[in-house]
């Protein structure tokens, strides 16, 4: 490596370019080249701690302004003729340096359908972690199945390269899942909050999903206590879950599965008149539960997502219990997804009883709080 290279190396920590042997430095001291000119490839693991914008300024002066992809793979040996490279890889055109998803399908074959698609779909994850489609484009190598370049601009900002790469695989699966009909909790939140709830049907209800088709009756007692219950159940699971209103279930050998939409309607209170019922009824409050509407064909859902709960958290408790169809305001409802019980004592003393006793479980002393 001459002088100059040296000095580049010292400049940049997270990566430099040697422009003698043209290959990528790493913070480590390894180097990372590509099969052509104008591409680089580098392991997975390369990417921790690289910073997006010591990458961009090293493109940018190793191509002069030109364009340059980073192929990324998970091969335990780089081998820039044999490792498979992932579909998910990072392209530096036009001064930008953006995050590029190859995605096989036929259901499109133009561009404007293919954007208008997958923007739609993408949208709602992507601006949760403060990214957006920037393009999308037909790759020209490809006729069957087509192959589309998803190009994704991510705010760089306290993150390496390792989170974008991430954001990266994350919009794969959600593509994948909207066409495959393999959902998982996190996949269904999106797919449902970019407005292509019609993939659930046919969808069975499990561990971690639940509909109704119509809104709970927030007016009555019953209707609150049967709210908290359906948050509990998921908040006292192993996985978390979502409730959705808006969607009618169908009963089938082993179990039951989702039939159809059937939008409901919003106004004004509709969210605040469900956050109230559960914070009066439900102890303690779950951590992030999020509660929204979210568009569906001909009208609007709401959808209840419980993330997976702390240990230590556990049991949530409900206010009040529906016994022989009526209610007892009195008891404390205890529920799981596989079933429920009632006990007549107030929320906070069971909750302060059982947290108390695992934490003598867990550490062999009870917390100084605990009375």
């Amino acid at each position: 490596m001459t002088q100059e290279g040296m000095y580049r190396v010292a400049a940049v920590k997270s990566v430099a370019f040697d422009r003698d042997s043209h290959k990528l430095i790493l913070a480590d001291g390894q180097s990372r080249r590509g099969v052509d000119f104008d591409d680089f490839l580098v392991h997975s693991d390369d990417l921790k701690g690289m910073r997006p914008p010591e990458l961009k300024d090293v493109l940018r002066r190793a191509m002069g302004g030109g364009d340059v992809v980073v192929n990324v793979t998970h091969d335990d040996s780089v081998d820039e003729e044999y490792s498979v490279a992932e579909p998910i890889s990072f392209r530096f055109s036009a001064g930008q340096l953006a995050v590029s998803v190859g995605y096989a399908t036929d259901d499109y074959d133009d561009d404007e359908a293919a954007t208008a698609a997958f923007s739609q779909l993408l949208t709602p994850y992507l601006k949760r972690h403060r990214a957006s489609v920037a393009k999308v484009e037909m790759d020209p190598h490809y006729v069957h199945p087509l192959v589309w370049n998803i190009e994704i601009s991510c705010s760089p900002r306290g993150r390496d390269m390792a989170d974008l790469f991430q954001i990266g695989e994350g919009s794969l699966a959600l593509l994948q899942a909207f066409e495959s009909g393999e959902l998982t909790r996190e996949t269904t939140l999106d797919l449902l909050r970019s407005g292509n709830a019609q993939v659930l049907i046919g969808q069975e209800e499990g561990p971690w999903l639940d509909v109704k088709s119509a809104h709970y009756n927030l007016q009555v007692p019953s209707g609150k206590i049967s709210i908290a219950h359906a948050v509990a159940r998921f908040a006292n699971g192993e996985h978390g879950g979502i409730v959705v209103v808006g969607m009618r279930g169908k009963k089938v050998p082993g179990g039951e599965i989702i039939s159809s939409i059937c939008p409901v309607p919003v106004n004004g209170r509709t969210l605040r008149n469900y956050q109230t019922a559960i914070e009066q009824h439900l102890y303690p409050p779950p951590d992030y539960l999020d509660i929204e509407v979210v568009p569906a064909e001909g009208g609007s859902l709401v959808v209840l997502h419980i993330p997976p709960q702390p240990e230590e958290h556990k049991p949530f408790l409900v206010h009040g219990a529906i016994v022989d169809g009526k209610v007892e305001g009195a008891f404390i409802s205890i529920v799981r997804r596989r079933g429920e019980s009632s006990i007549p004592i107030t929320a906070p003393a069971v909750h302060a009883t059982l947290a108390a006793g695992r934490a003598l479980l867990r550490r062999g002393e009870l917390p100084r709080d605990a009375s």
